[in-house]
């Protein structure tokens, strides 16, 4: 199966998903991994379509890795299943079938990318565009909000089992993935999924409780730190703002902490471009990208060798702070150009 099969973003099922159900109930030892620094989408889709397969196949070895050598994202572990998660650089297995989720190119995969390799057959479900494919069976829908969207929609075709875990699982995808419903991928088709996790048992309060109302102190404090850093430049339209390797030190604060630090930058006032650069260590400085309106920021991120969405992408630059805003802004400046006034563009 090729990217053929969801040509213009848009799947059909139950066609869609053949090879990959086929290939499936053919396997007898599968391994599901997202990808590296892992956040709701990649470790909910993981984890529910992890789940879904041991309720339907409990005669099957199916294990959920984890990209880096590292442990769940504290905000993450109330995911049922996560506890029992292994770094991919501890399985040694060489599975008959790898499923990659929410990764569009093999070096995402960290860690997890050495079990593909190895595997004897691959399937990738995801929601980014990918300039090229790392297997031949593929299904890629970038008109989905979430990789999570794509896995409920497997379990749906298939018959697999959804119970109240699993769907809280997706939901987390679904959730964060939207920004709670606030991003402009947040369409019928995300909400119609949403309500079918819902009637299946998902829990969206324990979700909103453990991801966004559980912050630790020392996070807050690295907040208020991005906040004071803040400036906009071109006419006000592009805002952004930064933290640097010693920040994380001194706050007290682990780099897995930090994803939702950018939402801090988008929600200024009138700004169409948010940027938010993390320094992990010294010489490595990862970017996150925000549009709130209808510029394509996508490009900008390919530019830099980082992919994603129109509205969300990502990339990862070597250099320093100051090198990096001194590459980033000139492009961001250039893409904003054709904007010929601020506008309010948030739901």
């Amino acid at each position: 199966m090729s990217t053929d099969a969801c040509r213009g973003g848009r799947c059909t099922a139950p066609e869609t998903w053949t090879s990959a159900i086929e290939h499936i109930a053919q396997a007898r030892t599968i391994a599901i991994s997202g990808h590296t620094n892992p956040d709701g989408d990649a470790l909910g889709s993981c984890l529910g379509l992890g789940l879904s397969l041991r309720g339907r196949y409990p005669e099957k070895d199916i294990v959920c890795l984890l990209a880096d050598n590292a442990e769940v994202p504290r905000i993450l572990r109330f995911l049922p299943g996560a506890s029992e998660m292994i770094p991919a650089a501890h399985y040694d297995g060489i599975p008959d079938l790898f499923i990659s989720v929410d990764v569009p190119i093999l070096e995402r995969l960290a860690d997890s990318s050495a079990v593909a390799r190895r595997a004897r057959r691959a399937l990738v479900i995801d929601h980014h565009p990918a300039r090229e494919e790392f297997t031949d069976l593929v299904v890629r829908k970038t008109s989905a909000a979430a990789a999570a969207m794509l896995v409920a929609e497997l379990i749906d075709t298939a018959g697999f089992p959804l119970d109240a875990n699993i769907a809280t699982c997706l939901l987390t995808g679904i959730v964060t993935d939207t920004g709670r419903f606030q991003y402009q991928n947040a369409d019928v088709a995300a909400f119609a999924c949403a309500s079918r996790l819902l009637a299946a048992g998902a829990d969206p309060a324990r979700i909103s409780l453990e991801v966004y109302q559980s912050q630790r102190l020392e996070y807050l404090r690295l907040e208020s730190i991005v906040m004071g850093r803040i400036k906009t430049v071109s006419r006000g339209l592009v805002a952004y703002s930064y933290i640097h390797a010693m920040d994380l030190t001194e706050c007290g604060v682990t780099s897995e902490e930090c994803d939702g630090l950018v939402d801090i930058v988008r929600s200024v006032l009138g700004i169409e471009i948010a940027l938010f650069l993390k320094e992990v260590e010294p010489g490595e400085i990862r970017g996150n990208l925000r549009s709130k309106g209808s510029l394509d920021i996508s490009p900008v991120a390919r530019a830099l060798a980082g992919g994603g969405h129109a509205a969300a992408a990502g990339f990862t630059y070597r250099g320093s702070i100051e090198e990096a805003l001194d590459e980033i802004l000139p492009r961001l400046d250039e893409l904003v150009r054709s904007v010929e006034s601020p506008t309010l563009t948030e739901a």
